[in-house]
């Protein structure tokens, strides 16, 4: 007794699946929240090493605005997310957006 399958290929073109969107975690500066609270921010919500989270603060900092890192949308959103609750809680009005990579 022997397996038979019937598979059937219509004329229609088949749709090719597309990578899932990567999406931007900014920081976006203040006054108020310190270099201090950035930084570790960085290294236990995004796993940055030291001296990447320095770097990406000091941009923050000098630009208004830094990419803390870039992941798919759910992750994108939970750390951003995470992020806020965290400065919420310290007392600090860090803000973050996401932004699809073009």
């Amino acid at each position: 007794m022997g397996f038979k399958e019937d598979i059937s290929f219509g004329t229609k073109e088949s749709k090719r699946l597309q990578p899932p969107s990567d999406y931007k975690v900014i920081l976006l500066n203040d006054d108020y929240t310190t270099k201090d609270f950035v930084v570790d921010v960085l290294k236990k919500i995004f796993h940055k090493e030291e001296a990447e989270a320095v770097r990406i603060m000091e941009t923050v900092h000098r630009s208004g605005s830094g990419v803390a890192g870039i992941y798919a949308y759910d992750i994108a959103r939970t750390r951003a997310k995470l992020t806020m609750q965290l400065a919420t809680k310290e007392g600090f009005p860090l803000q973050c957006k996401i932004e699809k990579v073009p």
